[in-house]
């Protein structure tokens, strides 16, 4: 608890005392913005409010923006996918529907392709190496050009998921089998398939009533969602093992960007990119950390496999795994190997 309120200090530190002026809204994209109007931005995610991906990352960024540009940008979020679904963040940014929306590019398999290579086993060990490593990747133009039709403002992206149960010890591959586990992503999925288990597709939002049901046995996450998403309530058994972290995209509607006079254009360039990818990364971790505590304290069962790739039970499966997902994206006419091999370059370079 400590680690996040120091990092919501951290942040609230960086926000200048600055005037607002009064102003009325306006609209339409594109539309150049009057000097003396306030132009307010809809951000729409599924993250709950009370999360720390809200408090510690949106709301201050928010802040930010509006202090900076002196009032004449307001940021209004909508959490808990109450503008648009999970699945829907990123598309309903490109055509208008919201401003700026954030997602989990897994949530729209085939989509992102390039993007979703950086969640393989063995590319990241935490939030911190995750986002710098995407952000890299984006701002060498290794995968940006899955992002065109948005402007992007910063890449974000989970520390290492695992697997989580209701009294079902995951120790080796085996123990999978016959579980019906959530995935959060495809390449989490063809994992899970290749250890054994059955994965279940289902938006995060579900997964809590779908435990409780027995609906699943189990499911994959990283700590931050499981605290976030209540969902350690519910489980008490957890297999610490990094086989996949998830990309998340922070993007804005183009044409709403666009319309934007220079000045706000540059109050919104300052708060984008690799700044806000790193202090992301911050928050994820501290909330990994954080939860991973609280589970232990409440006398849930960990199995720690810190180095599955040479794990001689674990090795296999995931390599099956990783080496199907390169397959499919190759099959698509894209550069796989490369943008793997560029992955792994990034990600030695933002190992902390």
């Amino acid at each position: 608890m400590k680690k996040t309120l120091s990092l919501s200090m951290a942040l609230a530190a960086m926000i200048g005392i600055t005037g607002c002026s009064q102003s009325n809204d306006t609209a339409g994209d594109g539309a150049a913005v009057n000097s003396k109007e306030t132009t307010t931005l809809r951000f729409a995610h599924f993250w709950p409010a009370t999360s720390a991906t809200h408090t510690d990352v949106f709301e201050p960024w928010a802040q930010k923006i509006e202090e900076e540009s002196e009032g004449r940008l307001k940021v209004e979020i909508f959490p808990s996918a109450t503008l648009t679904k999970a699945d829907a963040a990123y598309d309903s940014t490109a055509k208008g529907t919201v401003d700026i929306g954030s997602q989990l590019q897994g949530y729209t398999a085939g989509r992102f392709p390039l993007t979703q290579i950086t969640e393989l086993p063995g590319l990241s060990n935490s939030a911190t190496q995750m986002n710098c490593m995407l952000q890299t990747l984006y701002d060498d133009g290794v995968i940006s050009s899955e992002y065109e039709d948005t402007h992007l403002l910063f890449m974000m992206g989970t520390g290492p998921g695992g697997i989580h149960t209701v009294n079902q010890p995951i120790n080796k591959p085996d123990d999978l089998k016959g579980l019906r586990i959530r995935r959060p992503s495809a390449i989490a999925g063809d994992i899970i398939e290749a250890a054994g288990g059955t994965p279940v597709g289902l938006p995060v939002t579900d997964v809590y009533t779908s435990l409780q049901r027995g609906v699943l046995d189990g499911l994959s996450l990283p700590w931050d969602a499981m605290g976030s998403f209540k969902l350690t309530e519910l489980s008490n058994t957890h297999t610490n093992i990094p086989f996949y972290s998830s990309a998340i995209v922070v993007t804005m509607n183009k044409g709403r960007y666009e319309g934007l006079p220079e000045e706000l254009k540059q109050v919104i360039d300052n708060n984008s990119g690799k700044m806000m990818a790193a202090l992301a990364g911050k928050v994820f971790d501290a909330d990994d950390d954080k939860f991973m505590a609280e589970a232990k304290a409440k006398g849930d069962v960990m199995i720690d496999i810190p180095d599955p790739l040479n794990d001689p039970a674990w090795k296999a499966p995931l390599e099956a795994g990783t080496q199907k997902y390169l397959k499919d994206i190759e099959t698509l006419g894209l550069d796989a190997k490369t943008v793997y091999q560029k992955a792994k370059e990034a990600s030695a370079a933002c190992k902390s």
